[in-house]
């Protein structure tokens, strides 16, 4: 049984499906995708995937304050949606720039993490700025370097911000570790945002 694609109560979006296309289960399939009605293309829609970077100067980290929403006006770690035809590594180097204005060396793949409720998955890296120079970027109000102690805890934006700097100060004076994944306990419940136990 097909279901409607556009809800009735709103005009059509520009990213809508066209009319044609209708959600079904495949032939050979076990849940409900949009296929074509016409063709029977199916229209796979995937987890979007996010790369960015806790990043240093010295003992200082990097953090943007958000210009944008989601979670305007609250501190975030440089990140964002992978573009097609470049790495995670690319990305993660290229929202640093685009949100700080900074440049970037990759250390090491710091953590992955999988945010089924918002169909994305994270990946994280441990990065060294080339140099002090940060500017707000577009997408950001304002820049900072600041140290461990200073970091706004109750002012991040989201959830996965906290995790990663846990992650982050666990494995910091380390050259060898396994990489983090979604925590358990207390870290997992990091909503609102604030310092985590022990760190």
């Amino acid at each position: 049984m097909s279901a409607p694609i556009t809800p009735p109560d709103r005009p059509r979006l520009p990213w809508d499906p066209p009319e044609h296309f209708e959600k079904r289960v495949p032939d050979g399939d076990n849940r409900e995708r949009l296929v074509c009605g016409r063709c029977e293309f199916i229209h796979y829609q995937n987890p979007k995937v996010v790369a960015g970077a806790v990043c240093t100067w010295g003992d200082k980290i990097l953090l943007a304050k958000r210009a944008i929403e989601p979670r305007k006006g609250f501190w975030t770690l440089p990140a964002g949606y992978m573009e097609l035809g470049e790495t995670t590594e690319q990305a993660a180097q290229r929202e640093a720039q685009e949100e700080a204005c900074a440049t970037i060396e990759i250390d090491r793949l710091l953590a992955m993490y999988s945010v089924a409720r918002i169909g994305q998955v994270q990946i994280m890296y441990r990065a060294r700025l080339v140099n002090a120079d940060i500017a707000a970027g577009v997408e950001s109000e304002e820049v900072a370097l600041v140290d461990w102690a200073d970091i706004p805890w109750d002012q991040l934006a989201f959830p996965t911000v906290v995790w990663a700097l846990a992650h982050f100060h666990e494995s910091r004076h380390k050259a060898d570790f396994s990489t983090y994944s979604n925590p358990t306990g207390d870290l997992a419940r990091m909503w609102p945002p604030r310092k985590p136990a022990g760190v």
